[in-house]
């Protein structure tokens, strides 16, 4: 899980963002980041949202936990999730790439 780093404050998730798809899921890994697919359109922060909002109840966090820490504009994104790595990798071993 190359696209799962240490955070002082819990992990570093490095994601490509698939938005204006059939349904939000997790599709595995994508190079050297998990892809996610997002049902929300890429317009207005739309897709930023819907992906907080998915990863919070993947991982079974308050949206308050999970932030976009870059790529706001960008299929390529950095989002910080505030839980032990642990059970991060825990959360996330069902995913196959």
């Amino acid at each position: 899980m190359i696209w799962l780093k240490p955070h002082s404050k819990g992990v570093v998730l490095a994601l490509h963002i698939q938005p204006g798809a059939k349904k939000s899921e997790l599709v595995g890994e994508h190079g050297d980041r998990l892809k996610i697919k997002i049902k929300a359109p890429p317009v207005e922060g739309e897709a930023n949202d819907a992906l907080i909002e998915f990863l919070a109840g993947f991982l079974n966090v308050p949206k308050s936990r999970v932030h976009l820490m870059s790529g706001e504009s960008s299929r390529q994104k950095m989002i910080l999730v505030e839980l032990p790595i642990e059970e991060v990798k825990l959360k996330l071993s069902q995913i196959k790439s």
